[in-house]
């Protein structure tokens, strides 16, 4: 992980550690690529974590946003997410 990346998950764990309580509804924000592999990947991700997730694909159809809404246990489970589907080709995280 590069230096810039790892100085955000940082500091996005010391605002979620400062304004939430602990466990908490955590709501993700992805665009991918429109393909069925990746999205699944993104999905798969949260499989059997009781998440909430909505997909919507772009005008164009080459995108496609999934919303995840899922109760995560610390700000340090919300970053290893982070981290974990930053390996997903071509994912923008919001």
């Amino acid at each position: 992980m590069d230096k810039k990346s790892e100085e955000f998950y940082k500091r996005l764990k010391e605002e979620l550690t400062d304004t939430a309580i602990w466990p908490s509804e955590y709501l993700y924000k992805f665009i991918v690529p429109t393909s069925d592999e990746k999205i699944k990947q993104v999905e798969d991700a949260f499989n059997n974590m009781g998440a909430v997730i909505e997909t919507k694909k772009s005008k164009n159809g080459n995108y496609t946003s999934v919303s995840i809404n899922v109760k995560m246990k610390n700000p340090q489970a919300v970053v290893d997410k982070y981290i974990e589907l930053s390996q997903v080709e071509g994912i923008i995280s919001l």
